[in-house]
């Protein structure tokens, strides 16, 4: 089935990047799923729909524990890709059950609700420290002044690595992300391979050092990790870890500045915030359904599925549109709206299902520490200038957020 050639969505497209609202609404007003030809994917922006899928076991993140590439109808990722897929294909972000549910039950062992409540005071004093630093300056770049090293830090003291090698950790990050983009170009594929061999290569180190000596970290745990005789692979220890650090600031970074941003953008929205603190609960969780940080999330069809009468054949890709289910107006009034106190909020910035968010009470945690602290320390802040938005679609973020203090 050929899908409609007139499209408004257009990934590559600046315009569209800078805002992709307008376009989900005409995609919604199109259908509840539609071929989309450029990325040989069907696009799905309702948020029932997404929703729904993002629990659906004919669906998957990988094939690869039921099909080769071959018998799905794939062509196999180019030999000189494999370190990327090796580390990437090994994280339980990627794997489904019985592999994903034995992973994601140890790494939640050392993972606990305890332990990331336990990290809430530093967390609260690293992004008050932060903060102080930038109103010392009179302002900055409210990305690699805060919004970045806040999570960085947090992931990297939770995994244990030490503060000396931690500048290694955002380009590595930002590197391997990079593959997670529609139809990535060579270019991009060779610096997420490098990063991937560079990355391998320092954890598995790492995790030498701490089978002979371990710590109170999350890599010493996961080295512990047992249950019922399963352990994690030295490879699953590796993969778990750079997840964890790439999952555990990418959307925390790209959130905190997109928040900021939104908040410039609606300055009455921003007085009510900064006349009472106690809605940073509620307004952490509009800033991430206004602007997504994740804007597409893809599964596999593992078999047949029909949504409204279309048939979606085995092997065939859905591209799940979280940007555009968080403003679907059958679910959110007056989606384009920037409310703080927006009450009903179901956004599915975190997903859903078995890939819920592990790290979605830290994330919590390091958002709404960052914007108190910029509420109680910075009172005036304003924007500087003009962001420039990154040309990125799926992880959706800024290239830097300069502010002031007026």
């Amino acid at each position: 089935m050929a899908g409609p050639t007139d499209l408004a969505f257009d990934p590559w497209d600046p315009a569209f990047v800078a805002d992709p609202y307008p376009a989900y609404a005409e995609l919604r007003s199109r259908g509840r799923v539609i071929r989309y030809e450029p990325t040989d994917q069907w696009l799905v922006p309702h948020h029932a729909d997404v929703s729904a899928l993002l629990r659906d076991r004919r669906l998957g993140r990988t094939h690869l524990h039921r099909f080769t590439h071959e018998e799905f109808g794939r062509t196999p990722p180019p030999p000189e890709h494999e370190p990327f897929h090796t580390l990437n294909d090994h994280g339980m972000l990627d794997l489904e059950p019985p592999d994903h549910t034995r992973i994601r039950r140890l790494v939640s062992k050392a993972f606990t609700p305890r332990t990331v409540e336990r990290l809430k005071p530093y967390v609260e004093a690293l992004a008050d420290e932060l903060v102080a630093g930038l109103v010392r300056d009179g302002g900055g770049d409210l990305l690699t002044d805060v919004a970045e090293p806040l999570p960085v830090a947090v992931i990297a003291e939770m995994l244990g690595i030490p503060e000396a090698d931690r500048g290694q950790l955002r380009p590595w990050s930002a590197d391997i992300c990079g593959m997670y983009e529609l139809n990535p170009p060579q270019e991009t594929a060779a610096r997420a391979v490098r990063a991937s061999v560079e990355f391998s290569a320092y954890l598995r180190e790492l995790i030498a050092a701490r089978r002979k000596e371990p710590g109170e970290d999350l890599v010493s745990g996961l080295i512990a990790a047992h249950d019922a005789g399963d352990r994690l692979t030295e490879q699953e220890m590796i993969s778990t870890a750079v997840l964890l650090l790439n999952a555990g600031h990418e959307a925390t970074v790209n959130a905190t500045v997109n928040g900021w941003w939104a908040l410039f953008r609606n300055p009455a929205q921003l007085a009510a915030l900064r006349a009472d603190h106690g809605l940073v609960p509620s307004a952490v969780e509009e800033l991430m359904r206004y602007d997504t940080p994740l804007q597409l999330f893809e599964r596999w069809v593992l078999d047949d599925i029909e949504i409204d009468g279309t048939t979606i054949p085995r092997g065939a890709e859905v591209a799940l549109l979280f940007g555009s289910a968080n403003h679907d107006p059958a679910v959110f009034t007056d989606p384009g709206r920037l409310d703080l106190a927006r009450a009903d909020n179901p956004h599915i910035s975190f997903s859903a299902g078995i890939h819920y968010c592990i790290g979605a009470p830290l994330a919590r945690i390091e958002l709404a520490a960052s914007m108190r602290a910029l509420l109680r320390q910075a009172p005036t802040l304003a924007l500087a200038a003009e962001p420039e938005r990154k040309p990125d679609f799926v992880i959706r973020g800024l290239r830097g957020l300069g502010v002031e203090l007026r």
